[in-house]
């Protein structure tokens, strides 16, 4: 358990780690390219962890010194590891290493922790049935523990449908390269969280391999085409800077976050146009991101964040501050997180004295003046790490399973505590 001690205004430069999202498809395709590759600025979190756990087992060399990675990859050719690869509650690497083990001889089994057990696969193991090879489900069709089935990952088309996760798309792309065909994929109707299919897009090049688009949602891996190694710097992680943002948007004063750019494939940067519409200051360069927080502006708001779900925690607790109601919309796939986080953040809120409600696709949060409250963090980072900076301005904030921040943030509570002492 910690408390958090409040504060009254804020002027501090942090800093935060790697992006999380172009980090594991850095990894990836590090590891599957011919040749070492130097990441830096990468982020080492717990679920960057058991990536580099598991793409060891299949064949990469990755040696791991502070931020900068050392990935000696395979040239495609993928291990059999021989044992069930254990992905703790990392979503993004079990949708991942579906498509690599796909390119595996033999099976290939990937499971985790008991929530992301939870979490579907059904439509990307449809996907690379479509391509050749098939999967058993262990438990719950659709669901992991899941066993791929190896052999040669054909060429050929597969469509996606109003899919829950665009991580089902980009785990097909990232194993392309290595198929025997060409391959191709189209998003058909409703998708979610397409910024993460342009950082898909944009790592993938920055190893080589560009991928062409035929259509707005129809992308293409030509045959032949493999990933060389490179040099690859990792820019922060917005998601990591939106804490610090909110901090400088509830206590007033400047937050800057060095290592941020404003100019970013990170769909999440789109929060800062959010707080720019409710009346802070945004600046930015290619190198940092300043917030500064003013009188939050009153009355009804939506935020439609189909696009930055990982965002909605922030959001709820901004709106925790603001006078008025807030509308946050199209995001009922949060019920498919580390948490269910929308169910979380209705129960967490009450908490603190502040009226939520789940809608169908989201919430609806009336604004007022919150208190402390001892906060569940369900295991789940995003939640511990937004009530953490509500309790910069509500007293008496404490913090249960601190360290579940360890999953995409280990140095938070060090960057927190910046905050106090340039006050």
């Amino acid at each position: 358990m910690i408390e958090i001690r409040p504060i009254e205004r804020v002027a501090a430069t942090v800093q935060v780690p790697g992006s999380k999202s172009y980090t594991q498809r850095a990894l990836v395709a590090a590891s599957l390219a011919a040749g070492t590759s130097l990441l830096r600025n990468a982020l080492i979190a717990e679920d960057t962890v058991h990536l580099v756990g598991a793409l060891r087992l299949l064949g990469a060399q990755i040696v791991c010194s502070g931020p900068d990675v050392i990935v000696t990859g395979t040239g495609g050719r993928i291990a059999n590891p021989g044992r069930e690869l254990h992905l703790g509650s990392n979503g993004t690497a079990m949708r991942f290493l579906v498509g690599i083990a796909a390119l595996g001889q033999g099976d290939i089994t990937l499971t985790g922790d008991p929530r992301l057990c939870e979490r579907p696969l059904k439509p990307l193991l449809e996907g690379i049935a479509h391509l050749g090879v098939s999967s058993t489900c262990r438990n719950t069709p659709g669901y992991p523990p899941v066993t791929i089935h190896g052999g040669t990952l054909r060429g050929g088309r597969v469509v996606f449908r109003d899919i829950e996760s665009s991580q089902y798309v980009s785990s097909i792309l990232l194993a392309a390269p290595y198929a025997a065909g060409d391959v191709e994929v189209e998003i058909r109707g409703a998708s979610v969280s397409r910024p993460y299919v342009e950082m898909t897009l944009a790592a993938m090049k920055a190893f080589g391999v560009a991928v062409e688009k035929s259509a707005e949602n129809v992308f293409s891996v030509r045959n032949g085409h493999r990933y060389r190694p490179c040099r690859y710097l990792v820019e922060g992680d917005l998601s990591s800077a939106s804490y610090f943002f909110l901090a400088a948007a509830f206590c007033g004063g400047t937050v800057r976050v060095a290592n941020t750019n404003f100019w970013t494939h990170q769909g999440d940067v789109r929060f800062l146009r959010f707080l720019k519409e409710l009346g802070c200051g945004v600046a930015a360069t290619n190198q940092w991101i300043e917030v500064s927080g003013g009188k939050l502006a009153a009355g009804d708001f939506t935020a439609s964040m189909e696009d930055i779900p990982d965002m909605v925690p922030t959001m709820a607790v901004l709106a925790a501050l603001r006078p008025g109601r807030t509308f946050i919309r199209n995001v009922p796939h949060l019920r498919l997180k580390e948490s269910n986080r929308l169910a979380a953040l209705v129960t967490e809120l009450a908490k603190t004295g502040v009226r939520a409600e789940e809608l169908e696709d989201g919430l609806v949060v009336t604004g007022g003046k919150p208190r402390g409250a001892e906060i569940e963090t369900y295991n789940d980072h995003r939640i511990a790490m937004s009530f953490a900076v509500l309790g910069l301005v509500a007293p008496g904030m404490r913090i249960r399973n601190p360290g579940c921040v360890g999953k995409s943030f280990p140095g938070f509570w060090t960057e927190l505590e910046k905050l106090y002492k340039t006050t």
